[in-house]
């Protein structure tokens, strides 16, 4: 067989293995059918494996030569509790659970790159391949650190990639510094008094003290956050106590913000607790703030950024290495709290339904550049200095 059939052949190998886990997707900590199949993989390619690493996740080691150098490639492998509706002959079989976030395809990104490096005779040191559980809530690479993955399984660098529907295929973007901003969580309880519709005054109604609230926190960027920085507050859900004739006691907003620097989060959580005061004081209410911080912020390091790049540019793949960052999230961050990293982008077309539509699907045709990109950055970092 010759080289280009070869090549063929692996290419439909690695759609196999990406329709086979867009049909059977499992929810984040549930990933057990994957993990094992993951497992399964990695073993036939003759690396080491540890399985069960923060509940489902998975590690394949691979060492040549005699560099102790060290590195980690990652890929997350949750899906999302979504109806499909694409369609396709390899649509999920799971009611209400599908890859709408192209983790399927990152998954088996990573695996094809797992089985080029096994066989690769240059590499001079370890590489660890993580396969994360649970990303789409923010806890599974918190998982798998509590459950000692650093200690076990050290590394000197680390990598991930994630599909960017409207970047053509074949396209590569990332940038040094902050590239996904953080993700905090809010949550407001208003309490007065219900009544009847009729009779306003003799209540302690929440409906318009409510809406006012929502409308003031869209003032937080405008007013309170530099322009220069990045910052969104987005109200997401009202709910009330209330009926068609009677006035509501209690509401409950929630909602999201991101932001790239935590002095920015700090002044969006502050900014949210004294509007909600002041409104409740105005309204004769109680109010209660509940704030959370999901996500942090994912800085690539500088250095990795031109390692990657460079490496991108080998492979013949187009590199923007100064992309503009996006204000969604990823908890590939928290592994950046133990070493230096960097996280980039892969096209997956221009015609791509969005991330986290009914309607998304990993486009195969990127499957090879993913590929391409782990392996010439696996090659670039352990086969040179490692201040180059």
């Amino acid at each position: 067989m010759n080289k280009r059939n070869e090549t063929g052949d692996f290419e439909q190998t690695m759609i196999g293995w990406r329709h086979a886990l867009h049909a059977d997707p499992e929810f984040g900590f549930e990933e057990h059918r994957t993990a094992a199949m993951v497992a399964r993989t990695l073993r036939s390619f003759g690396l080491d494996v540890t399985e069960g690493v923060g509940g489902t996740g998975v590690i394949g080691t691979l060492s040549r030569g005699i560099s102790k150098r060290r590195i980690a490639l990652r890929a997350d492998m949750d899906a999302l509790r979504i109806k499909e509706t694409t369609g396709a002959e390899w649509a999920s079989r799971q009611p209400g659970v599908m890859h709408a976030c192209g983790h399927d395809g990152h998954t088996a990104i990573l695996l094809g790159a797992a089985r080029i490096l096994a066989s690769d005779d240059a590499i001079d040191g370890t590489i660890h391949f993580i396969f994360q559980p649970a990303e789409e809530w923010g806890r599974g690479a918190l998982a798998m650190i509590e459950d000692g993955l650093v200690k076990r399984f050290p590394f000197d660098e680390i990598y991930g990639l994630h599909n960017l529907p409207g970047l053509p295929v074949g396209h590569v973007a990332t940038r040094p510094g902050p590239i996904m901003s953080a993700e905090d969580l809010f949550e407001i309880e208003l309490r007065g008094e219900s009544g009847h519709a009729s009779q306003p005054h003799m209540t302690r109604e929440v409906m318009v003290p409510a809406c006012s609230l929502v409308t003031s926190l869209q003032t937080i960027v405008s007013r309170r956050v530099d322009p220069t920085d990045i910052a969104v507050v987005s109200v997401t859900e009202l709910e009330t106590d209330g009926g068609r004739n009677i006035l509501p006691g209690t509401a409950r907003i929630s909602g999201d913000a991101r932001s790239f620097r935590t002095e920015v989060s700090k002044t969006i959580e502050a900014e949210i607790r004294r509007i909600a005061e002041g409104v409740a004081q105005l309204g004769g209410l109680e109010a209660k703030v509940h704030y959370s911080r999901e996500f942090v912020s994912l800085v690539n390091d500088a250095r990795l950024v031109d390692a990657v790049a460079a490496a991108a540019a080998t492979v013949a793949l187009s590199v923007d290495p100064a992309a503009a960052p996006i204000s969604a999230s990823e908890d590939f961050a928290r592994f950046l709290d133990y070493a230096p990293g960097c996280f980039s982008f892969i096209g997956n077309g221009e015609e791509s339904a969005p991330l986290h539509s009914p309607n998304f699907d990993f486009n195969d045709a990127a499957l090879k550049h993913g590929v391409a990109l782990h392996v010439a950055t696996a090659r670039a970092r352990l086969s040179t200095p490692a201040a180059a």
